[in-house]
């Protein structure tokens, strides 16, 4: 089966790229598909994950995001301009793959309108890296055309493919075909953790959804009370800056680290996981850390945590800003080191159902139902 996927690039150390670039390499190595990706603004940049040679990529280079150092009509003139070049380029490339599948994400309406306007007869599967309510929420003028032309988009998928239940339930409400397939997790198949190191780690890019500052001010908390352990954050991200400065300002062994290809090593380094987002489609990390061991604190957000997170068995979810009870659940889990270690015991358990050997055959089962 010769599957394509489309994304804008590849360039980041990011959740979506890491879970793209999973699915990939397991449908080319271990299924034999012919995969191609087509990326429009990876350029020079270079992949940060383990690529399989046997995947294809290619560049259209069409650079997008090279219209925002314009405004006003320049800006909508150029975007118009780069639409139509990237509709050209690829109803080029689409003869020449000849995909029995196209695969795309909700990150862009441009992207996916262009899609359906050449793909043809090709089933078009959009993956959901959002959730619904970020996806199409109400706003002024530019977000009521944005919301309508992905809308229109979404009106010519085949399927629309959500990562929890409780947001398949809303796609439900514009689409007629929905399916419910989780995230492959790169998963520990190393040691796990002792959880005997005076560690917490937060991972996530330094962002706004991600609310890394809220895991400072939960820290101001927790510090005091348990002064001889360290809070190791590693990302990415425009608040880093403003992360390092406020980290600056007061002693309290937090440590502000880049991505790592490591993580696994850190993750078994430390003792507990704390997430503080402000939604999560999915939250890779918290599998991530499970699989090492580690049990999970996280604000009970939308709608991630709670599809991973048994409460009082591998972890703990959180009312959503209920600071105090955050504090009071990470000092258990400090204080408490047979609490810690029985929860690790569960998380690791829960985790395996994430692997690629369970998840990718229900995406073959889909492309199977999709191609006649």
């Amino acid at each position: 089966m010769r599957i394509l996927y489309f994304f804008r690039s590849l360039a980041h150390w990011g959740g979506i790229e890491r879970i793209l670039i999973d699915k990939m390499n397991y449908l080319s190595s271990v299924y034999g598909d012919e995969v191609y990706i087509l990326t429009t603004d990876q350029g020079t940049h270079p992949i940060p994950y383990n690529l399989n040679p046997e995947v294809h990529v290619d560049d259209l280079n069409i650079r997008f995001h090279l219209q925002y150092q314009y405004g006003g009509i320049q800006r909508f003139i150029i975007a118009w301009q780069m639409k139509h070049i990237l509709k050209r380029k690829i109803k080029e490339r689409l003869p020449i793959i000849r995909p029995d599948i196209i695969i795309c994400t909700t990150a862009n309406y441009v992207d996916l309108n262009v899609l359906v306007e050449v793909k043809g007869n090709i089933p078009l599967i959009v993956e959901s890296h959002s959730v619904y309510q970020k996806t199409l929420f109400n706003g002024g003028l530019k977000r009521q055309y944005m919301n309508y032309m992905f809308r229109r988009g979404f009106n010519h998928a085949s399927t629309i493919v959500s990562l929890t239940e409780r947001d398949a339930l809303d796609w439900c409400k514009i689409h007629h075909n929905v399916k419910v397939i989780p995230n492959v997790v790169n998963l520990n198949t190393g040691r796990v953790s002792t959880l005997d190191n005076k560690r917490v780690i937060w991972v996530g890019r330094y962002e706004s959804q991600k609310r890394p500052l809220e895991m400072i001010e939960i820290w101001k908390s927790v510090y005091p009370k348990f002064p001889d352990w360290h809070l190791e954050m590693y990302g990415e991200g425009g608040l880093r800056p403003l992360l390092e400065e406020t980290v600056a300002s007061v002693e309290m062994n937090i440590h502000i680290n880049p991505p790592t290809s490591s993580i696994f090593e850190c993750y078994r380094d430390s003792s507990i996981l704390v997430s503080t987002s402000l939604f999560e489609p999915f939250g890779l990390v918290i599998p991530e850390a499970m699989s090492c061991g580690l049990p999970v604190v996280a604000y009970n957000c939308a709608y991630g945590p709670a599809s991973l997170i048994t409460n009082d068995i591998n972890g703990f979810l959180v009312n959503m800003n209920d600071r105090e009870a955050m504090v009071r659940k990470i000092c258990l889990l400090i204080s408490n080191v047979s609490l810690r270690k029985s929860m690790g015991k569960e998380a690791l358990l829960s985790s395996s159902k994430y692997s690629a050997n369970i998840i990718m055959p229900l995406w073959k089962m889909l492309f199977a139902s999709l191609v006649q």
